[in-house]
């Protein structure tokens, strides 16, 4: 099995050639929502509509309208107001998803799961801290003029309804994140479920996915390319067997928790607990 599937046929992205042909489109979404950016102000930024019209090729109505959806959506289930105190069995939920210290060679955040280490919480709680998580990368993506993150995943072991609903959120509601997914060591029986995955795949998500396995050398060249090797966990081919302190990490995402309550208040929706 290649460590890269090929895409379906996708569009060439128009990409704006300046700055300020990319204002314009910004501006032009805004006057297609109406009302929302007085509405929603942090969420309707700039950094956000740049984001979105990135992920719909710039296309400003199809962008305006994943916008409107993500709106609808975030009055309903609220992610601004989701912090480390509300995550069921935080601790080791943080050992399932974390966003570790380091970036990668190209300077991006990386997020990595894993979902073979046992957990008792329900899918529902595995969703909120997939927000949860999803809410923090988005705020030290901001400035951001590309994809941002790198999104790594034990793939030995996941539900297809998690990965379904995963997929859902993450291309429905923060397009425009994901740089490259990459999946390590997925089993044989792999390839069937990924004919049922790959449906749910927009075409430029499935250009990004990566297969990469640990005892490929083809693998570890790329992920050598793209990791410091001795600050990359070793389940993805790193020599760092150190493991995640869960409560350094916890002190951390109370911290972050802080930024993100400032960076809401002054739409009147702080951080709840």
């Amino acid at each position: 099995m290649s460590y890269l599937f090929k895409s379906r046929s996708e569009q060439t992205p128009l990409t704006p050639a300046s700055s300020e042909e990319q204002l314009a489109k910004i501006n032009e979404v805004r006057e297609l929502l109406c009302n929302l950016p007085m509405e929603m102000p942090k969420f309707l930024s700039d950094a956000t509509i740049r984001r979105f019209l990135r992920a719909r090729n710039w296309s400003t109505v199809q962008a305006a309208k994943s916008l409107k959806e993500a709106a609808s959506w975030r009055r309903q289930y609220k992610p601004e107001k989701i912090c480390w105190e509300n995550i069921t069995d935080s601790k080791n939920e943080a050992r399932r998803a974390y966003i570790p210290d380091y970036l990668d060679k190209s300077g991006r955040m990386v997020f990595i799961t894993l979902p073979t280490i046992k957990t008792k919480t329900s899918e529902r709680d595995h969703i909120k801290y997939l927000v949860y998580n999803l809410e923090n990368l988005v705020l030290n993506s901001e400035g951001a003029q590309e994809e941002s993150v790198v999104w790594m995943s034990d793939f030995r072991s996941t539900p297809f309804s998690l990965t379904q609903e995963s997929l859902h959120i993450i291309q429905k509601y923060y397009p425009g994140l994901i740089a490259v997914a990459i999946l390590t060591n997925p089993p044989r029986i792999f390839e069937s479920f990924w004919k049922i995955v790959k449906h749910f795949l927009e075409p430029k998500m499935n250009k990004k996915v990566k297969f990469v396995y640990n005892n490929n050398s083809e693998s570890l060249r790329i992920m050598g390319d793209m990791f410091d090797l001795d600050k990359l966990e070793s389940t993805f081919g790193g020599r760092n067997t150190a493991g995640l302190d869960i409560n350094k990490y916890a002190e951390k995402m109370r911290r972050r928790d802080q930024m993100r309550g400032a960076w809401t208040q002054a739409n009147g929706n702080t951080c709840s607990s």
